[in-house]
């Protein structure tokens, strides 16, 4: 499966929540959906982001990073991600596949990319995608609470 095939969703099932307010609304914590191939890197991300207050769905690779926005939109009360953090190689497909998929659709969540090759060219097309941020392995974990933070505020 690649990027490319993300399940169909009908028009109607894609309805958005029009404003922060109306997520802020039907749930205290803002969902991240977090893409990391290496479970170490994972829990530690997951520990670090729920610590701040944030739900954290996780994701080990490309299809399961597809899979878990799809079963967002699918679910009874549809639940799309606020933020999506999520590392640029990993197995099925990138992150940078994911994220011009995701802008190729129209979505515009915030993404920050993480990765350990993080060569002036993917930052230039990272960039060139829309990503929010992209971070350089090995990076300081407060670096990315403070982005996190900056693109989509804890509940206070």
């Amino acid at each position: 499966m690649g990027p490319d095939e993300f399940t169909a969703v009908s028009d109607e099932v894609r309805e958005w929540p029009r404003s922060t307010r109306e997520w802020v609304a039907r749930r205290s914590a803002p969902r991240i959906l977090l893409g990391e191939d290496q479970p170490e890197m994972r829990c530690l991300l997951r520990r670090a982001l729920s610590r701040r207050g944030y739900d954290v769905v996780e994701a080990p690779d490309g299809p399961g990073l597809v899979k878990a926005l799809v079963d967002g939109l699918l679910a009874q009360q549809t639940q799309v991600p606020d933020l999506i953090v999520t590392d640029v190689r990993m197995p099925g497909f990138s992150g940078i596949e994911v994220l011009a998929r995701l802008r190729r659709e129209g979505w515009t969540t915030p993404v920050i990319l993480i990765t350990a090759f993080g060569d002036a060219q993917l930052h230039q097309e990272a960039e060139l995608l829309g990503a929010a941020r992209v971070l350089n392995k090995p990076f300081a974990m407060e670096d990315l609470c403070e982005a996190v933070e900056t693109l989509v505020p804890p509940p206070r």
